[in-house]
């Protein structure tokens, strides 16, 4: 099958709505399908849209919709879509009507949609591969922040936090993401100079993210708005507790009943949990064991099966319609 895969992402930059357009790329091929990545449908034949994002993607969506309307059309919903533009968006309300099937990343976005879309979606959770350990540091209770700076991952929220710490605290704040804009840097480099206990990397290669990742005690994900963020898979499966804003998202990855949540833009209270995960074993004991009940939904082979569960859905649906040209593996147009 000829799948195409488009989101808003362009392919220089590095974030959730391209990592895991790629990623779902290398499923799909590996399950014989031929896949081309696009940031815009060039309208060339498919057999199977992907979307990712339903308001920013609209217009491929729209497009394909007119030109195939008997051809599979999948949307899959971002943070922004589902906690905020389905609401009062026409374009992105338009995409949810013309998709044959929904994509949420989290149990919990299924409670944003009505019950006749809440039908056709799918529960799918993003993975991350496995890490290898790393020692810890033993001179410092060591935090990462990972995320570009943009207003809805509320990005100095910890920083703010850790300057609430008691002089005690061995914490630190390590933050890998890129700046939108000047103004971000200038608050991120101001925030450094004031507080030694926060320092911002800016953005880093993936593989020295993960890194850094799996040598630290905690990963702090402070987001107003996330439909299911890959960086809380990563942690999941490198074994790194979590400690999350308390949005729907965020439990939707980890639990309604996870013991590491924050009120969303509460730093005093982010930083008393901070400190009583670095003073408090049995609470940072608690917190490594819940995230390792959840790490099973992160992993690969899981996601794979998703995926190829949603594309045995479609292909039932458009059967009326005659099959499909037998699949040929590889890519069509990178």
């Amino acid at each position: 099958m000829k799948i195409v895969i488009v989101t808003p992402a362009a392919s220089r930059v590095r974030n959730g709505n391209r990592n895991t357009a790629q990623r779902w790329a290398t499923f799909l091929r590996r399950l014989g399908h031929r896949v081309s990545v696009q940031v815009e449908w060039d309208g060339r034949r498919a057999d199977l849209m992907l979307a990712l994002h339903a308001r920013r993607s609209h217009a491929s969506i729209k497009r394909f919709s007119e030109r195939c309307p008997d051809l599979p059309l999948i949307v899959t919903l971002t943070g922004t879509d589902l906690y905020r533009d389905i609401r009062d968006d026409r374009s992105a309300q338009a995409s949810l009507q013309l998709a044959t099937r929904l994509v949420v990343l989290q149990e919990m976005g299924l409670n944003e949609l009505a019950p006749a879309l809440r039908a056709k979606t799918h529960v799918i959770y993003q993975s991350a591969r496995p890490v290898k350990p790393a020692q810890p540091s033993k001179r410092r209770f060591e935090v990462c922040v990972i995320g570009n700076l943009r207003e809805e991952k509320d990005p100095f929220r910890c920083a703010l936090a850790a300057a609430l710490l008691p002089v005690s605290s061995e914490i630190h704040i390590t933050h890998m993401g890129r700046a939108l804009n000047d103004d971000m840097a200038r608050q991120a480099q101001a925030l450094m100079e004031k507080n030694p206990r926060y320092r911002w990397l800016g953005e880093l290669p993936h593989s020295r993210v993960r890194n850094r990742l799996a040598r630290c005690r905690l990963m702090v994900i402070s987001s107003v708005m996330e439909g299911g963020a890959n960086v809380v898979s990563e942690a999941l499966a490198a074994g790194v507790p979590v400690i999350a804003s308390d949005i729907s998202g965020n439990i939707g990855m980890l639990g309604a009943d996870y013991a590491g949540i924050y009120p969303c833009g509460d730093e005093r209270a982010l930083a008393d949990l901070l400190h009583h995960a670095e003073t408090a074993p049995e609470f940072y004991d608690l917190l490594k064991a819940q995230c390792a009940r959840r790490k099973p939904l992160v992993e690969p082979e899981q996601e794979l099966a998703g995926l190829e569960q949603l594309i045995a859905a479609v292909s039932l649906i458009s059967s009326t319609d005659g099959p499909s040209p037998a699949p040929r593996a590889g890519t069509y147009d990178k």
